[in-house]
């Protein structure tokens, strides 16, 4: 799936807080990835059993950066966190270098799944 500023605009927005590595906490606004998932067709809730539970999530960067995560870590059935696709932050567009999207991963130890200039979410099995 290709991200698009229009289709998020159209889409609930929330906002999460998250430390950076110096610990300042920065509100960041955007969707939710699993309101993102379940638009784009993938498999989510109740559905999300058996062998769709070994599907995933590969986020792409402009700068060739990838992190991945297993469905049910973005899925509200499994999961408090809401993980974002941000393209605010403090109540701002995202600064050049940043932005247009950067995914936002609260609560996680180290930040390296907090990726800047996300350019494309794919779906895959890892059964492949």
């Amino acid at each position: 799936m290709k991200l698009q500023a229009a289709d998020l605009a159209r889409m609930k927005r929330v906002t999460v807080s998250m430390k950076d590595r110096d610990g300042n906490e920065h509100a960041y606004t955007g969707v939710a990835v699993g309101e993102i998932l379940e638009m784009a067709g993938v498999t989510t809730g109740k559905h999300l059993r058996g062998e769709n539970l070994t599907k995933y999530m590969l986020v792409k960067c402009a700068d060739g950066y990838e992190v991945l995560f297993s469905l049910a870590e973005l899925d509200a059935d499994f999961t408090d966190r809401t993980v974002i696709v941000a393209d605010q932050s403090e109540g701002k567009p995202l600064p050049p270098g940043k932005g247009p999207f950067r995914l936002v991963v609260p609560g996680e130890k180290k930040p390296a799944r907090c990726s800047f200039q996300v350019t494309e979410l794919v779906i895959k099995f890892a059964k492949e």
